[in-house]
């Protein structure tokens, strides 16, 4: 018998028609494979190279970073007589020309406004919805984003403070007062500049998923990491804890290797608080944007 008159032309008949993720041997739906971690690790760093301006500003702020250095340990070494001041104060003040202040917060703008803006960045595109399209499980793309987010800018760390301290310290060798970073107290010196960097960019990507507004999430991100420690002091114990619960606060604490020449504080910052500060920074923010990209409709 012939059905082709039964059936609407261009379409195939009900008893013939297979979804391709049907088997067909039990009529039941099978399920789509998951997208591995590995794969979805692979896409977020294709997309955060993907940008051409993220070598440059990665580059060019490794190289201010090494040139603050630079710059510092040659005006120590041109006014600096060798035994004229206490050992532990100089040693003190060559682990600040390898990395000081300024390229604190050089680190801090850049790996903040990075952070933000490899999230934000999708908002605007619209290529959230994309790929959160191909991979439904939200929590494991934030994650995927944060983990690449954190390493390049580890890796950065590493390059950028591991250079600067080198040329400086070898600049102030003749003086006496280099340091080797198998001491202690340079080591941890330069892995809390090395790590201050990725909870920077954390920071900026919690807020970003927050915000989801480029202009907005960079803002928020320079307001948390550099206006409101500005704002805050030690006088008061709630605001010293407020001081010391703020990541670039922790970052001091832990470049601060003597207490000598500091002014006496009634509520001083701890070590163990300063890494600790980091840990819950990092952790916060990552948990805050995967619960913002959750729970918003795309």
């Amino acid at each position: 018998m012939n059905t082709s008159s039964n059936t609407p032309l261009g379409t195939v008949p009900a008893d013939t028609r297979t979804d391709t993720r049907t088997d067909p041997r039990t009529g039941t739906r099978a399920a789509e494979p998951r997208a591995r971690f590995g794969d979805l690790l692979a896409a977020e760093w294709i997309k955060f190279w993907s940008l051409r301006s993220v070598p440059w500003v990665l580059g060019l702020s490794a190289l201010a970073i090494v040139a603050a250095g630079l710059k510092s340990a040659l005006y120590t070494r041109d006014h600096y007589t060798p035994g004229e001041d206490d050992p532990v104060m100089m040693a003190q003040v060559a682990l600040n020309n390898a990395f000081g202040a300024a390229s604190a917060d050089i680190l801090m703008l850049v790996a903040g406004g990075l952070g933000a803006l490899v999230i934000t960045g999708e908002y605007a595109t619209g290529l959230i919805r994309t790929t959160l399209a191909a991979v439904p499980d939200r929590r494991a793309v934030l994650a995927a984003k944060a983990c690449v987010l954190a390493a390049v800018l580890s890796g950065y760390g590493v390059l950028a403070v591991g250079a600067s301290f080198g040329i400086s310290q070898a600049v102030l060798s003749g003086t006496g007062i280099g340091q080797s970073v198998t001491d202690p107290a340079a080591l941890r010196y330069v892995a809390a500049a090395v790590l201050f960097g990725p909870v920077c960019a954390l920071v900026g990507l919690g807020l970003g998923a927050l915000i989801r507004h480029s202009a907005g999430a960079v803002v928020g991100t320079v307001v948390v990491l550099f206006f409101i420690p500005s704002l805050v002091t030690e006088r008061y114990r709630w605001s010293a804890d407020l001081l010391h619960a703020l990541p670039l606060s922790a970052w001091q604490r832990l470049a601060r290797t003597t207490m000598v020449g500091m002014r006496p504080s009634e509520y001083p910052a701890t070590v163990t608080g300063a890494w600790t500060t980091y840990a819950v920074w990092a952790l916060a923010s990552v948990a805050v944007a995967a619960a913002a990209v959750h729970r918003r409709d795309h």
